[in-house]
């Protein structure tokens, strides 16, 4: 067998990679699909074109790697994660739309708990906060909200899931209702000491055990496709959440090692090894990936709105006519010139968690210029990811050595460079970028031998560029401390 097919279901767009022995991407496809905005908060998808889009990308890449059934060794699976789905178990057909991770419909639900004091329960339980942005309260919702659905959850009729468990169910033609402990540990109902199903959570959110999948690890064959899509039943031997998975294709396997991937968010996470280390700073502590029975952890930190804010200066401001602008235009001014952008356009993620913080940009003068705003925004999301080195140090007691990074802004070298600076640590940039999908395919080729040990993988990991501090240690505090001045104005703006 010559090829591993990893797919990578993401928020926007759905992505198929063959990965051959070497780890080198041998070909590979993406499409998008739609984002469904139904009111104010709201964001849905439809899970019927999450399949067509994954199984369309999944056959079309294969084609382009001229691979037949036999070549392939295995398939990985990683996805957006959180996102919530119910199914029909007879039927396979979705009952409605799937609720999207960034959706905000039961802010209020999670409001209620926390009066009722039941976070410290949750958080013990899950290594999670309760938040919208996690599956439980969606599920608890839908049961709320849909017309006799809760009694078709309690006669077993209905399945639910994350994307992860959607497409598995697809591909094996109904067969098998699984998850990883990786995607398991983003719902809010997974136990990560027990590495079981919570059932003291479950009665709190009062949903009906004959919903929830089996729970396998992220690495092993645990299912095979239907031979009508490929040709012939291939093993589903790897699952993960894509910011694990990437950890993993970044192979920060060891305790300390951090990898942060710069895309529409940002997402940092450190491993800790065997150990699930509880955060004081508002991290959360979540089941990095499960291999012969051992699971890794990791302390993980979300920011909303990272390579965003690019976006932003192109269709918001219009102070850039494509994404790529950015860096050159950036690079045209020597500094900030004191300006800072605030990018909480959709609030503050990790370590704040402020739904109430609103975007700013702040120290403009008449000599402030678009350059300015825009060495601002590419300067935000360094100094976000510092606020999210920092609270990591915090909870495990270790310094960030390196920083491994990933995602489309990992491109520009202005700002990580930038990065470098204000975290005062060797930011690198590895040859494959692609680590999301690679982590799929490495946890689906070890879980069948395509790989013989996770050795042969960090000999084929090779850095690309690797970004040294070069400000001055004071120069990147006054930076700092900047930063944090104008994050104080910005925060709890939309309150009353």
């Amino acid at each position: 067998m010559k090829f591993v097919l990893a797919l990578d279901q993401g928020t926007t767009s759905s992505r198929a990679i063959v990965f051959d022995r070497a780890g080198r991407a041998v070909a590979g496809a993406q499409r998008e699909f739609r984002q469904i905005f139904p009111h104010l908060g709201w964001v849905e998808h439809d899970p019927l074109e999450i399949w067509a889009s994954q199984l369309a990308v999944a056959r079309e890449a294969l084609a382009s790697a001229g691979a037949q059934p036999a070549d392939v060794a295995a398939i990985g699976i990683a996805n957006q994660r959180e996102t919530t789905l119910i199914w029909d178990r007879t039927s396979g057909d979705p009952v409605g739309n799937a609720i999207v991770w960034q959706d905000r419909r039961t802010a209020e639900l999670c409001a209620r708990l926390k009066a009722e004091g039941l976070e410290p329960l949750f958080a013990s339980h899950t290594g999670l906060l309760l938040d919208p942005y996690f599956s439980a309260t969606k599920l608890a919702w839908m049961l709320s909200e849909y017309p006799g659905l809760r009694a078709r959850a309690e006669r077993g009729e209905l399945a639910f899931g994350t994307v992860d468990s959607w497409l598995v169910w697809k591909l094996s033609g109904g067969a098998a209702h699984i998850t990883d402990a990786s995607n398991a540990s983003r719902t809010l109902l997974y136990n990560i000491h027990t590495r079981q199903w919570d059932e003291k959570l479950l009665q709190v959110l009062n949903l009906p055990r004959a919903l929830l999948p089996a729970i396998v690890p992220s690495s092993g064959e645990v299912a095979r496709t239907e031979p009508q899509f490929f040709g012939a039943a291939l093993a589903i031997a790897g699952i993960a959440g894509d910011q694990q998975a990437a950890l993993f294709g970044q192979r920060c396997v060891h305790p300390g090692m951090v990898k942060n991937t710069y895309g529409t968010g940002c997402f940092m996470l450190m491993h800790t090894g065997r150990k699930a280390v509880a955060s004081t700073c508002k991290l959360v502590t979540t089941v990095a990936w499960q291999r012969h029975s051992e699971t890794d952890y990791a302390l993980e930190g979300g920011v909303f709105v990272a390579g965003a804010i690019v976006q932003w200066l192109r269709d918001g401001l219009g102070i850039i006519a494509t994404s790529a602008e950015v860096e050159s235009l950036a690079a045209s001014v020597p500094d900030n010139g004191g300006v800072y952008l605030v990018p909480a356009l959709a609030g503050l993620g990790a370590p704040h968690w402020d739904p109430a913080a609103r975007g700013a940009i702040l120290g403009l003068t008449r000599g402030a210029t678009r350059a300015h705003i825009a060495r601002a925004a590419l300067e935000s999301i360094a100094y976000q990811s510092v606020d999210l080195a920092e609270a990591m140090r915090h909870d495990s007691g270790i310094d960030v050595a390196e920083l491994r990074v990933d995602g489309g802004a990992a491109r520009n070298d202005l700002l990580l460079q930038f990065q470098a600076d204000v975290l005062g640590a060797p930011v690198v940039r590895p040859r494959i970028t692609e680590t999301t999908a690679l982590g799929a395919a490495y946890l689906a080729g070890l879980g069948v031998g395509f790989w013989d040990d996770p050795a042969t993988l960090d000999r084929q990991w090779q850095i690309e560029r690797r970004f040294e501090p070069e400000m001055s240690p004071d120069r990147a505090q006054s930076l700092r401390a900047g930063w944090q001045r104008a994050l104080e104005r910005a925060k709890q703006w939309a309150q009353p």
